[in-house]
């Protein structure tokens, strides 16, 4: 059975949505951006290095190729790439998203952006509970925040086909709990494991088609 898609933030203007979610990510966290580098664990998220995030095999000039070959699903199901606002350049706290927020009703699948495995599974203030996926190639990392829940049985490691259910959309940690969304990421992969400090790559223009499982 699944959980009841309760509309909070129907109605409201997408404007007032906007800055719902826009005064959330400035509350005593840095945006939703990469895991700092290891240390006291912090939750914040730190600032990337461009000179030193690549992709394996990869230069500057080839990394929109790269990502538009995946053919990306938008990471909701139902939500088609039309419905997604292009919030990646927008102000957070004075600084940039380097994201996408999906908005969807509490309880939402969220799926798969693409195949790959599970990197990481996290919780930490600013994004809640989050995932962190390698795409196939290890090239890239989708980094998904907010999440209401895990899909039971999910575990880091675990292969993931594009489309499969890997959690549901939520409001833990700085979101706006009646603003309910996914707070999605595409970073460069630095390799070694290492989950966070990528390059952020704006994700928006290459959903290619709407959030279905396979």
């Amino acid at each position: 059975m699944r959980p009841t898609r309760s509309r909070p933030w129907s109605g409201l203007p997408v404007l007032l949505v906007g800055v719902l979610l826009s005064t959330a990510c400035a509350r005593g966290h840095a945006p939703l951006r990469t895991e700092p580098s290891p240390g006291p664990a912090p939750d914040s998220i730190g600032t990337p290095s461009p000179a030193s995030a690549q992709p394996s095999g990869a230069r500057p000039g080839t990394l929109h190729a790269l990502l538009a070959a995946k053919g990306l699903i938008v990471p909701v199901e139902g939500v088609a790439p039309a419905r997604v606002r292009d919030s990646y350049t927008a102000s957070r706290g004075g600084r940039t998203h380097d994201a996408v927020d999906i908005m969807a009703p509490r309880g939402t699948p969220v799926l798969a952006a693409d195949s790959g495995s599970i990197l990481k599974l996290r919780r930490n203030d600013a994004g809640g509970l989050t995932i962190y996926q390698l795409d196939h190639a290890s090239q890239f990392v989708y980094y998904y925040a907010h999440l209401d829940r895990y899909q039971e049985g999910l575990a880091e490691g675990q292969r993931l086909r594009q489309g499969q259910v890997i959690g549901y959309v939520g409001t833990t940690g700085n979101a706006p709990k009646d603003a309910p969304h996914l707070h999605f990421q595409v970073m460069l992969y630095r390799g070694n494991g290492q989950y966070w400090g990528g390059e952020p790559v704006n994700p928006h223009p290459f959903f290619t088609r709407p959030g279905r499982r396979p």
